[in-house]
């Protein structure tokens, strides 16, 4: 895999950077063949976490993830076991879904008998839906939606935009601040 790693607000040393391609070198074992597209590795430092972010665009399938630590050495290894549970949903997926040529499955690499670990966890990676909640929304402007949500004490609400007269979304951004989602027109 060919790596561009860049640092926002950090150096990225000569260690720093071979424990990160040391790191993502071990997801190499789950393709058939490795990736030829670029590794995006970004590094920086927000409100005193070490923050890493990782993107690998493959054919068909975009895996990012993203950790914040204290330390950066725990950021870049819980970001890799992170895309290595990515992986493993995406291979179950294509296992069970794909079965012509072509596919996905073609992507990754079938497990070895010592592989086991792979082998127990596939099962665990289906979604479960465990409550369903209907209600009405009530029409209300964005100011009054985020004060709702931090009554509620949640991270995002559903509303009806008394503006636009149409379901949104307000939610609570890991940097304190909100965000608003909206249907597209």
């Amino acid at each position: 895999m060919k790596f561009n790693i860049r640092g926002v607000n950090i150096e990225v040393t000569d260690a720093l950077r071979d424990h990160v391609e040391k790191k993502l070198s071990r997801l190499e074992k789950y393709f058939e063949a490795p990736p030829t597209s670029e590794v995006s590795v970004s590094l920086s430092v927000l409100k005193g976490l070490q923050a890493v972010e990782v993107t690998i665009p493959l054919p068909n399938l975009l895996l990012r993830a993203e950790e914040r630590q204290a330390d950066m050495y725990a950021s870049v290894d819980l970001v890799v076991d992170k895309l290595e549970r990515q992986i493993r949903k995406a291979k179950t997926k294509a296992n069970r879904k794909i079965r012509q040529e072509g596919g996905l499955k073609d992507l990754f690499r079938a497990a070895e008998p010592d592989d086991a670990y792979v082998a127990v966890h596939e099962e665990e990676d289906e979604f479960e839906l465990v409550r369903t909640k209907r209600f009405t929304l009530k029409p209300m402007d964005i100011d009054e939606a985020i004060l709702q949500m931090n009554m509620v004490g949640h991270n995002f609400f559903v509303f009806a935009n008394s503006d636009t007269s149409e379901v949104n979304v307000v939610y609570k951004r890991n940097d304190g601040k909100y965000g608003l989602i909206e249907p597209a027109k």
